[in-house]
């Protein structure tokens, strides 16, 4: 696949594929970026805030992260923007460059997702205490259909969601290839959950 480019956008948040965000949105580089990508009709991409700060000069980002298509936007009480995205393909960085207006911009290559792989019969627990997590949740995740908790990725990018994850934990589950591999993590976790 060849390479693309991408405006960046570093947060203090991880964005899974298919997963929602809301976003205040106020530096000027970031309302140009908006309006880019809602005339072009393209996303930008989410990538976790390793250094620095969200707000002014550029910041260190994970070299994954997940392209983010905005869904709704509204004016706020306060008179800022507000976005809600919704991630989707995952990306690797492979440079990046800051244009002049401070927005930073990505090479990146899109990553390959494995096609509806099925969950398997040793992750089946997740997929019933995905199941109870999104009674208490409500929302599109309540309503989801059956298909979707059969569904290894989608499971897996759930859980990663609803859980108590530090943002490392989050960004390697985004950073994990296999959906199988990403849940046999989660697995391995959840005895920290229970002792919580």
């Amino acid at each position: 696949m060849a390479r693309a480019e991408l405006p960046l956008f570093p947060l203090r948040t991880v964005l899974f594929p298919g997963g929602e965000l809301r976003l205040r949105i106020f530096e000027p580089r970031y309302l140009d970026l908006v309006r880019s990508c809602s005339r072009e009709g393209r996303g930008f991409g989410v990538c976790l805030l390793l250094a620095g700060q969200e707000v002014g000069p550029q910041a260190t980002s994970a070299a994954f992260g997940t392209e983010a298509r905005i869904v709704d936007f509204a004016l706020l009480p306060d008179g800022l923007l507000g976005l809600t995205v919704r991630g989707g393909r995952r990306f690797h960085v492979a440079r990046t460059r800051v244009r002049d207006n401070g927005l930073v911009v990505g090479d990146i290559d899109w990553l390959r997702e494995p096609d509806g792989d099925e969950l398997r019969p040793e992750h089946a627990l997740l997929s019933v205490l995905l199941a109870r997590m999104a009674e208490r949740v409500g929302g599109s995740l309540a309503r989801a259909e059956q298909r979707c908790y059969d569904d290894a990725a989608w499971v897996g990018w759930r859980l990663g969601e609803l859980l108590p994850l530090t943002l490392p934990q989050r960004q390697a589950l985004l950073q994990e290839p296999d959906p199988h591999a990403r849940l046999d993590h989660l697995v391995q976790l959840l005895p920290e959950f229970q002792r919580a």
